[in-house]
């Protein structure tokens, strides 16, 4: 294998919903399909996807493609996409008058196709028995860990490889089309046109490409640039397309191109001022027979202005295509480069390096010796690190959605309770994990401790009334505690501790007023509801947070603290056993009667003065939307996350190990296909498998429990599997890991799209912490310490890794432990290795840096687990 070349070790073929989304941290997006087009152009600081018809001129809907013309005697032209999926021509019927939107889904195309991934690379093959030449399309965006900017470089990267398969020389003609992607929507177009001007322009951009702009006022929200660049050659260069009406700009584009007629120009010629329009540009190869070439294409894009304001936990945009006082905010690449060309250019400026870098990371990932299902669920869900679901404002800060509806983002505000789940970008990308918690103490929190578990955007002080979200405000505890030990950064915690602590005891006031260590009070949960009395998911999550405490104030060295918050963890880990455990799982007491909250007493009273079935069902049953005998598949998160986190906490492992069988036993189903499900079935039906949020093996199920109940959602699949291999149930973890990665085949669903309340949903980045379990590598910045005890017993045994200062891969062989650091580095104290139940632990005083691995010989101090 070509150590240059990416790994490619999925592979799908005739596959219809497969779409790998290429961009920017936070910078938006497009996706390259199956077929080797490009769809789903999410450009504007905000999802936009071929589920709705953007509001562009007839054959110009971000029409992007590549055309391929070989000359002679009997000349072939081709799309450079393979057949078009039924699907498509399902969606477009349903328009109504076909493919109104992109007029070049009808040009003549490759007969065969096939995509292959390994991410951030896509890959797709494309042959004809008619045309003597093969294409090979790979797209990705630089991904870099630890190297936030270059990973979030608002462009796509496309490589064309064509490759003559026949027994003579061949001429050909390769070609890249871009409609405008600058073109203004709104009253700004409309306006121009009546005044007989043009807004969006296009140039000659140093011979290699088109810059696409407009010439609204600066401030404006459509106000922006994009770029087409050909980092190689000397292409000839369209800086315009033809204008005309209906679809004659991509028909004259076809009969220039298939003709051998291709007629270069400068841009707008000050007569024809149609909006209509684009840039093209195309380069001539001669190839002896078995010979390739490639040619490298860069989009870039550049919008600089955001108007979308959620602080009061509003949806959708405000509009601020006409404003002249500023945009609200903007994207963090605005602040770097200073429009789409420059981008491009820096791309082209910096190829070898962005692509061997990026190469580098695929290579150490998929060199990791796990399961190909946890490889693919891992690999996979790191795009949505890249999708719209994740933006990045011009102060360095994250701000994400919980997922993306086709046209707007879903439910806003780095939604605490759901980016619980999420453990990418940690790792990957720490100092952007970190901002998080900045904007949750700093930004979204009252002077009385309550969080508001859905933050502000422009970044400021949050407004949102809702209650706070039990969930959510304590596991920002954790996640504390758990980036302080990733970045290694005392000053960092000490100086957030304060404002963690005030949110504690926010939630000891509310949720716990009598100190027993148990959520009694009602409390808000990421099933968008309240829980009434203690349960063992929200009492986990607690329990777990009053030992991170404990532990962040002990290196503070506030015993006080410290002894409060471990005595309360102690108090209800033993309250938790005895309560809620019903000697299978850990379930909820549902109680209502003896709170200091009254609210539910008031609503039945109310009710039962006016009779009927609700009020009846009230008074049977108690407040709606419990589990109250349930066993939920959330059930002990928080002992979940303790263990992934290093968290020492007073658990009783062995209730928390049952738990974990029952959950497995009772709601992970192998066949759907009898089970009802009223509300979302989408996410798993049929006979496809997976695991349900919540069953009832003993009965008593609510007439109307928890909402989603029925419902089977990734994020939590994943936290339960990677729970069950931490506990030594490897199998029935990766069971669940399977169970998922088939529903996402790319035949029904997108393998890069899991979704959830939207698309590229949070909550799946759950899969990363696969890793980390089935390896045992955990690394604390803090005490220099490495931990690591394969689940999988096959040796050697590999996996990758990222660290604070350094990413790259570790290597179990039966002696020996090899530490190989791609880039950055890894100081190293203290090195423990459990194997067969034992742990050998290394002293040593050892920075590990790129380029020199290191081995450390394994002795035989050994010390029971």
């Amino acid at each position: 294998m070509n150590p240059a070349e990416p790994l490619f070790p999925f592979r799908y073929r005739d596959d219809l919903q497969v779409a790998l989304p290429i961009g920017g941290i936070g910078a938006g997006c497009l996706c390259l399909n199956g077929s080797g087009g490009l769809q789903d152009f999410s450009l504007r600081n905000r999802p936009s996807t071929t589920a709705v018809p953007d509001h562009l001129p007839y054959g110009c809907q971000n029409a992007a493609f590549a055309l391929l013309h070989i000359k002679g005697d009997k000349p072939v032209t081709r799309l450079i996409e393979g057949p078009i999926p039924p699907e498509k021509i399902y969606d477009q019927g349903l328009q109504t008058q076909g493919f109104r939107h992109g007029g070049h889904e009808g040009l003549p195309r490759f007969s065969k196709s096939s995509f292959s991934a390994g991410y951030p690379f896509g890959r797709v093959q494309l042959s004809d028995p008619k045309v003597p030449v093969t294409a090979e399309v790979t797209g990705f965006n630089p991904f870099i860990p630890l190297d936030a900017k270059n990973s979030g470089i608002p462009c796509a990267v496309l490589e064309y490889t064509l490759k003559n398969t026949s027994r003579r020389e061949v001429s050909l003609e390769f070609s890249f089309h871009w409609s405008h992607p600058a073109v203004n929507i709104g009253d700004g177009e409309q306006a121009a046109r009546n005044a007989g001007e043009r807004e969006s322009r296009t140039a000659v951009v140093d011979g290699r490409g088109v810059k696409f702009f407009n010439t609204s006022v600066p401030t404006a929200e459509q106000f922006g640039t994009a770029c087409l660049l050909a980092p190689k050659g000397k292409p000839l260069v369209k800086a315009m397309w033809f204008r005309g009406g209906w679809f004659d700009s991509i028909s004259q584009l076809w009969r220039e191109v298939s003709t051998g007629s291709f007629t270069p120009n400068d841009g707008w010629d000050g007569i024809d001022t149609d909006e209509r329009n684009g840039g093209s540009i195309l380069l001539r190869a001669r190839l002896k027979p078995g010979q390739s070439i490639t040619h490298p294409v860069i989009l870039s894009w550049h919008f600089p202005n955001g108007y979308q304001a959620q602080a009061h936990g509003e949806m959708g945009w405000a509009n601020g295509r006409d404003r002249t006082d500023g945009p609200w905010w903007r994207p963090y690449y605005a602040g770097v480069w200073a429009d789409a060309v420059e981008v491009a250019q820096y791309v082209a400026d910096n190829y070898r390096s962005l692509r061997e870098r990026t190469v580098a990371f695929n290579r150490a990932l998929f060199s990791s010796t796990l399961p190909m299902p946890v490889l693919d669920a891992v690999s996979a869900n790191l795009a949505i690190i890249k999708s719209p679901t994740v933006l990045r404002l011009e102060g360095g800060q994250l701000w994400g959605w919980e997922g993306c509806y086709p046209g707007w983002g879903c439910c806003p505000g780095s939604c605490t309770h759901v980016w619980n789940y999420a453990q990418s970008i940690p790792h990957l990308f720490p100092e952007l994990e970190r901002t998080l918690r900045s904007l949750e103490w700093e930004r979204s929190m009252d002077a009385s401790g309550k969080v508001a578990f859905r933050a502000a955007l422009p970044i400021g002080p949050a407004r949102f009334k809702h209650c706070a979200a039990a969930d959510g405000q304590l596991g920002g505890m954790l996640k504390l505690y758990r980036d302080w030990h990733i970045s290694g950064d005392t000053p960092w915690m000490a100086g957030l501790y304060p404002l963690a602590r005030l949110s504690l005891e926010y939630a000891i006031e509310t949720w716990d007023p009598e100190r027993t260590g148990l959520l009694v009070e009602p409390h808000h949960n990421t099933y968008d509801i309240e829980f009434w009395g203690p349960d063992g998911m929200c009492t986990s999550i607690y329990i777990a947070a009053l030992s991170a405490m404990a532990r962040l104030a002990a290196a503070l060295g506030r015993s006080k603290d410290e002894q409060a918050y471990a005595a309360l963890a102690e108090r209800g880990a033993k309250a938790m056993a005895a309560e809620l455990f019903n000697g299978e799982y850990l379930q909820q007491r549902v109680r209502y009667a003896d709170l200091r909250d009254k609210s539910f007493l008031q609503e039945l009273e109310a009710r039962l003065a006016k009779g009927g079935q609700r009020a009846a069902l009230l008074k049977n049953e108690g407040p709606k939307y419990q589990y109250g005998s349930g066993c939920l598949s959330d059930g002990v998160i928080g002992a979940w996350m303790a263990r992934i986190y290093g968290v020492e906490a007073p658990f009783d492992q062995s209730q928390i190990r049952s738990t974990l069988s029952a959950i497995h036993r009772h709601n992970f189903r192998s066949d759907l296909a009898e089970h009802a499900n009223c509300q979302r079935p989408g996410y798993a039906l049929g006979h496809e498998a997976g695991l349900l949020l919540c069953s009832w093996p003993r009965g008593e199920k609510p007439t109307l429990p928890f909402v989603y109940s029925d419902e089977v959602w990734t994020g939590i699949e994943y936290q339960v599997a990677t729970h069950l291999i931490a506990e030594g149930m490897v199998k029935e973890g990766l069971a669940l890991v399977k169970a998922v990665r088939s529903r996402y085949d790319g035949r029904v669903r997108n393998p890069f799209n899991e979704y959830e309340c939207g698309g590229y949903y949070a909550r799946a980045m759950a899969s990363y912490a696969l890793l980390g379990t089935l390896s045992g590598f955990r690394y604390s910045a803090v005490e220099r310490t490495l931990w690591f005890g394969p689940k999988l017993r096959t040796l050697p045994f590999q996996v990758f890794f990222s660290a604070a200062e350094g990413w790259g891969t570790v290597r179990l062989e039966k002696d020996r432990l090899v530490v190989s650091l791609v880039e950055g580095r890894l100081p190293l104290k203290r090195i423990l290795v459990e194997t067969a139940g034992t742990v050998r632990e290394l002293v040593v005083d050892k920075v590990v840096k790129a380029g020199s691995p290191v081995s450390f010989r394994l002795g035989a101090t050994r010390r029971p687990r």
